[in-house]
């Protein structure tokens, strides 16, 4: 499997991310592109780049003579990207289940294997990076390009999130077994399944999502 090799811009927005969610960057803090390439002693074209990514995602806006700033999301509208997401990919595991060839259903199989060992080691970095070509796979495997782009848009502006849960003790594992009850179903054909598998797995409710909130800085989530 070929290895994602970071680049500097991305590298820029997962710190800017850590830091967002560990409170040190607070909602209305003013991102300045040339204070952040004297930090990190690069171009602004990394900077800017890692600044486009990030409001992509929703987790910084662009407002009027201020610039970019950390934004504040609301919880409703947290619950309704995880609402949505889990529906859409719920459907594309459905059809995945139906469509994907042998070959696609091997390489699924064989992403929860190379999983194993970075969730027993608590790679978190590495394992990210499993988990996102685990969903891209199933996204393909719906043979389906209107809901797979639908499906990946989404996903890019829930990523920050989905990957900041993994801090939660206990959640790869979690979310490792999660995968392997969609590749069992995918890979048994059944649609039905799959879809509750994954839909169970994206799905944010209950007890898991109060214990993602309480991982949340104060003042990140407005009700």
């Amino acid at each position: 499997m070929a290895k994602h090799t970071p680049t500097r811009a991305d590298q820029l927005r997962r710190t800017l991310e850590e830091e967002i969610f560990s409170g040190d960057l607070k909602p209305g803090d003013r991102l300045d592109e040339q204070s952040l390439a004297q930090r990190f002693g690069v171009s602004r074209t990394p900077v800017r780049e890692a600044l486009r990514q990030l409001s992509a995602s929703g987790l910084i806006e662009v407002r009027p003579r201020q610039g970019a700033v950390v934004a504040t999301i609301t919880l409703p509208r947290l619950i309704e990207m995880f609402e949505v997401m889990a529906e859409l990919e719920g459907m594309c595991a459905r059809l995945a289940a139906r469509r994907m060839t042998d070959v696609e259903r091997r390489h699924l199989a064989s992403l929860t294997e190379t999983a194993e060992p970075l969730a027993e080691r608590q790679d978190l970095e590495s394992y990210y990076g499993n988990n996102r070509l685990f969903h891209d796979a199933i996204y393909a495997g719906s043979h389906n390009r209107v809901l797979e782009e639908m499906t990946r848009s989404l996903h890019h502006r829930t990523a920050p999130y989905r990957r900041h849960q993994l801090n939660r003790p206990g959640r790869v594992h979690e979310s490792l077994a999660e995968h392997k009850a969609v590749v069992a179903a995918v890979v048994a054909g059944d649609a039905d399944a799959a879809a509750k598998a994954m839909h169970r797995h994206v799905n944010v409710q209950g007890d898991v999502f109060a214990d993602f909130l309480s991982t949340l800085p104060t003042g990140y989530i407005m009700a």
